[in-house]
């Protein structure tokens, strides 16, 4: 069961949030840790801005603000603070439960190695602030050596091949030389390696 961390002053917003989470299979949680977070921005104390930039410094949960604040210059603060979205109040609580899942899904699919990020469901590569989409094999081969950092030839065509893609050795040179390409298009120059009669290193 997914923990969701809710910061909000109305204690009547608190509660509406509170009994939809839970209804809809989610755990309310008042502190760490927690898979996901909702702030408003106007909060005593610290600032929804404020919290999120200290659950970004500790973690990549996702987070959404949910806020009254209507304004784009505060959607622009949110995420330049690291938010991964943005919601307006008054809310649609059937949105509000599509995007949370969608970001708790999002989580689940990424794969991480140093900068690189991997989400195996948008089939997207991430590398520092760039990103590049990628094919079904590359999503694939690049998994395998995110997983293993060291895979053999083998392998990756076992592993392509119980996808049911129908792959040879040649045809995996010509995707291992287009996954580097792209790599090398975010930054991540040089980051697959080839290992002389073994396979690939990452």
């Amino acid at each position: 069961m997914e923990k969701i961390f809710i910061l909000e002053d109305d204690e009547v917003i608190k509660n509406e949030l509170r009994k939809l989470l839970i209804s809809n299979g989610y755990a309310v949680v008042e502190k760490s840790p927690f898979d996901l977070a909702l702030l408003d921005v106007n909060v005593p104390g610290e600032s929804g801005y404020e919290v999120c930039r200290k659950i970004r410094s500790e973690s990549d949960v996702p987070v959404i603000f949910l806020t009254a604040m209507d304004t784009v210059e505060n959607e622009i603060l949110g995420f330049g603070v690291g938010a991964d979205d943005y919601i307006r109040k008054p809310y649609n609580s059937s949105v509000l439960l599509a995007r949370i899942a969608r970001l708790l899904r999002r989580k689940s699919s990424a794969l991480k190695c140093g900068e690189m990020s991997l989400d195996t469901e948008e089939m997207k590569v991430y590398y520092g602030e760039k990103s590049t989409e990628l094919t079904k094999n590359e999503v694939k081969i690049l998994a395998c050596l995110m997983k293993k950092s060291l895979c053999t030839r083998e392998e990756i065509i076992e592993t392509l091949w119980n996808d049911s893609v129908y792959i040879d050795d040649n045809t995996l040179s010509v995707n291992i030389s287009r996954l580097r390409e792209k790599l090398k298009s975010v930054g991540a120059t040089d980051s697959i390696r080839t290992v002389r009669g073994v396979g690939y290193r990452l």
